[in-house]
């Protein structure tokens, strides 16, 4: 249904496009011998005849007057031009990558680069002079029609929005209290827990150094292997190896995880974008690695991979539903919550605030896309109706992430309508299954043997995912 409507014709933003996709296929390219640098030659020129697709596709949805938002647009023409040009001086990150490369295929990688560099210059200029032109004065948000064909895509059931939205100010409202508990025990009199976690920010622990931090992510997650496995989970031992790593100059602003080979010859990995800090506080980290890491998306995707035999292509990794994927990792949250691994105020704070985003996401996602009205009793405008300027004044106020990153954000909303409601939705899903489970075993539940079984089940939409997880 999303094809046939033309998404595709349209698919321009901040993330998860098809230039974003061309993109990460060389961060997950094996590097290690002189074969696969030659490899990742051909792969580079192949670079602008993926563009001049995608370009094609572009010009066919103006053509239909199928249009992006123009705030996405202009952020997508922002990255081409700093992928083009990292260092400011016409090198780009095609040529960036590629330095690590062996001498004897210097020229012949160097060449290629710049191939794809141009590549992505032209697509930039395109964008710029007559794509943006075009959508000049189009709408941001997408209307109720759209949307809600956009969210069955992104969580596999039809969701009633009007109810998905009242859930998100429930959440909104019982988050809220909870983080006024813990930012008591921080910075008593503060006033609103992003006042505390502001103090976090200047006075809490924190990690110095983007090297140190990658290591420390590392090690978050190898006590998490050591902790869960055999006690809540039972993994194999392929499962157990897992990369952080950096992400690259000019990615969005949120951490991400991506899933081994099939393989198991390229692991599992997280990604930190730093947005240039080198300064980490530790409180927004740990329950975001517990999320992109272990027990969250590593321990699902990479299971996936592990029982791929009994499952098909499409519940492995071609049909992966979005909703099914974060609303695992924010069961892993609380999961890691509920055990005891969030050891202090801040700590728990941080997970609080990373839970109200997920609550902010469905209120805001769905309230400005549908164009709703905030209710009577919330402490934000009180009877308007949601904007995009609005959401992101929102967000930016019941959050402790720095300006970029709600701008990203937000831009992240407009690019992927109904995608940032599955965190918390999903999580709904998961913990229906998992009550409805407990009820129908009683003492006999047995929750290691459970979440093996339903980290096995592959992907699936919110509808079955919730009768599985019911009956196993």
């Amino acid at each position: 249904a999303v094809h046939d409507a033309g998404e595709g014709l349209r698919a321009v933003g901040n993330l998860h496009t098809p230039v974003h996709s061309v993109r990460q296929v060389f961060t997950l390219t094996p590097t290690g011998t002189d074969e696969d640098w030659a490899t990742v030659g051909q792969r580079l020129r192949a670079v602008p005849a993926a563009l001049s697709g995608y370009r094609e596709s572009l010009a066919l949805g103006l053509d239909r007057k199928l249009y992006a938002a123009p705030r996405p647009a202009a952020t997508f023409i922002e990255q081409l031009t700093e992928w083009s040009d990292t260092d400011g001086q016409g090198r780009g990150w095609f040529e960036d990558f590629v330095s690590a490369g062996p001498a004897s295929l210097r020229e012949e990688l160097d060449a290629a680069a710049r191939t794809a560099t141009e590549a992505l210059l032209s697509l930039r200029d395109w964008m710029r002079d007559v794509y943006a032109p075009t959508i000049e004065g189009a709408p941001e948000t997408v209307g109720r029609e759209r949307y809600a064909r956009l969210a069955r895509y992104f969580n596999g059931t039809d969701l009633d929005l009007d109810e998905a939205y009242a859930y998100g100010w429930a959440e909104y409202h019982r988050l809220l209290a909870e983080m006024r508990t813990e930012a008591e025990k921080i910075l008593p009199g503060a006033g609103t827990p992003w006042v505390a976690l502001a103090h976090l920010d200047e006075h809490g622990r924190h990690i110095e150094g983007v090297d140190e931090v990658q290591a420390w992510l590392q090690g978050l997650m190898d006590e998490a292997i050591t902790a869960l496995d055999g006690t809540h989970f039972e993994l194999a031992e392929q499962v157990k190896r897992v990369e952080s790593r950096i992400a690259p100059p000019g990615s969005a602003a949120a951490p991400y995880y991506t899933a081994p080979s099939q393989d198991f010859s390229r692991p599992g990995r997280t990604w930190l974008p730093t947005m240039g800090q080198t300064r980490f506080p530790v409180y927004d980290l740990v329950s975001t690695w517990y999320h992109e890491g272990v027990p969250g998306h590593h321990l699902q995707l990479a299971q996936w991979v592990h029982v791929v035999e009994d499952l098909s292509r499409y519940q492995s990794g071609v049909g992966r539903v979005s909703a099914n994927c974060e609303g695992w990792a924010l069961y892993a949250e609380r999961l890691m919550d509920e055990l005891g691994f969030l050891t202090d105020a801040e700590q728990r704070l941080g997970y609080l605030d990373a839970q109200m985003m997920r609550a902010a996401r469905v209120i805001i996602d769905i309230g400005m896309h549908l164009g709703l009205e905030i209710p009577a009793d919330s402490p934000f405008h009180p009877g308007e109706r949601w904007t995009p300027d609005l959401a992101q004044e929102f967000f930016g106020a019941h959050s402790s992430r720095p300006a970029d990153f709600v701008e990203s954000e937000l831009t992240r909303y407009l690019t992927m309508p109904g995608q940032a409601i599955g965190y918390k939705i999903g999580e709904r899903a998961w913990l229906l299954g998992h009550e409805n489970a407990k009820r129908r075993h009683g003492d006999a539940f047995d929750a290691k043997a459970w979440h093996m079984a339903a980290l096995s089940l592959g992907s699936l939409g919110l509808d079955d995912l919730v009768e599985e997880l019911s009956r196993l």
